[in-house]
């Protein structure tokens, strides 16, 4: 951070190391109600919130608020993140690489959640704060010490859902594959834990959407893609768990959401727009992908049971799947 420009106020509540619900009233009132519009006022309320010790409940509403008004609505493009700003947020709220505060994290999936664009690497960086508490057992969402190292529960989950699915904004934009690989990096490392049902569920569909839109399928909107269906919240041991709820009750439901390559070519060539179509027709899925996915998965190991689910829906999904993962395909025959 540059030299921080700070009103009266705001250098009063850093001296006092305190900031209580009339202060949070002052500030909404007389030192920011046109908003927070310049950098070095954002700059100060970090500062704020890294100094003082003491701070009541409205605190971290009012910090959130204020700074992702700041990042989304009052710099320009509005609306849209640029790389600049994405680059200070991720420089101003990183501590070796990691957020270290739950307040910061919050503000970091809200920016996502109130731009209509970000660039990829924010959202990246936001699932890799939630890898880093599942996983390692470091970071924000470890501090209250309420999360177990090793294993994925709903809370995590839900956050994790939140990212993705504002990251995808309102367009259909497919799942990258930079956010597949972290998402990957988690189920490698809890595979063997007592997860919640609910991270089958969320692994499955945004890799699916990676794999079936890098084969050309039309990527539906995240929150479509992503969304939860409710027979996946009982489950089931004595019917095979994930696997076989998925084959019973869900394949359709999740295919559905997508339109093939060939319905969309023809609905194109029927609106004279062939060059877009062959545009489509050159997204089929590639011998790199193919081997990227081969390459996360069992090989040399058994298949996990939600690898199962996926690579059975994409089976059923799509034929035309490049032969490199034909040996994974096989073993769900």
């Amino acid at each position: 951070m540059g030299e921080l420009i700070m009103s009266a106020p705001v250098a009063g509540l850093t001296s006092k190391n305190r900031i209580a619900s009339e202060d949070v009233v002052m500030l909404r009132r007389d030192v920011f109600a046109d908003g927070v519009v310049s950098r070095g006022e954002a700059e100060a309320l970090f500062a704020l919130d890294q100094t003082a010790r003491d701070k009541c409940a409205e605190w971290a509403p009012f910090f959130v608020e204020a700074v992702t008004d700041y990042i989304v609505h009052q710099e320009k493009p509005l609306g849209y993140i640029s790389g600049e700003n994405a680059d200070w947020l991720v420089r101003t709220i990183s501590r070796d690489g990691m957020v270290d505060s739950r307040t910061e994290l919050e503000l970091l999936v809200h920016v996502l959640e109130e731009a209509k664009s970000s660039p990829s690497r924010l959202c990246v960086y936001a699932l890799e704060q939630v890898a880093h508490a599942v996983v390692d057992g470091k970071g924000a969402l470890m501090l209250g010490g309420a999360l177990v190292p090793g294993l994925i529960a709903r809370a995590e989950v839900e956050l994790l859902r939140r990212i993705l699915h504002a990251h995808g904004g309102d367009g259909n934009i497919a799942i990258t594959q930079a956010e597949a690989e972290v998402l990957f990096r988690i189920n490698e490392r809890t595979a063997q834990a007592n997860n919640d049902p609910s991270w089958n569920d969320l692994f499955v569909k945004a890799i699916a959407n990676f794999v079936m839109c890098s084969a050309g399928y039309e990527a539906p909107t995240r929150e479509v893609a992503l969304r939860q269906e409710t027979f996946l919240d009982h489950a089931d041991p004595e019917i095979g768990g994930f696997f076989s709820r998925m084959i019973s009750g869900g394949l359709a439901g999740i295919i559905e959401a997508y339109r093939s390559p060939d319905d969309i070519e023809t609905e194109w060539e029927a609106k004279n727009r062939a060059t877009e179509a062959l545009a489509r027709r050159a997204e089929t899925i590639d011998a790199g992908e193919a081997k990227w996915l081969v390459g996360h998965m069992g090989v040399n190991r058994p298949l996990y049971e939600n690898e199962r689910a996926l690579l059975t829906l994409i089976k059923h999904a799509s034929p035309e799947i490049h032969p490199a993962l034909k040996p994974l395909l096989d073993k769900v025959a």
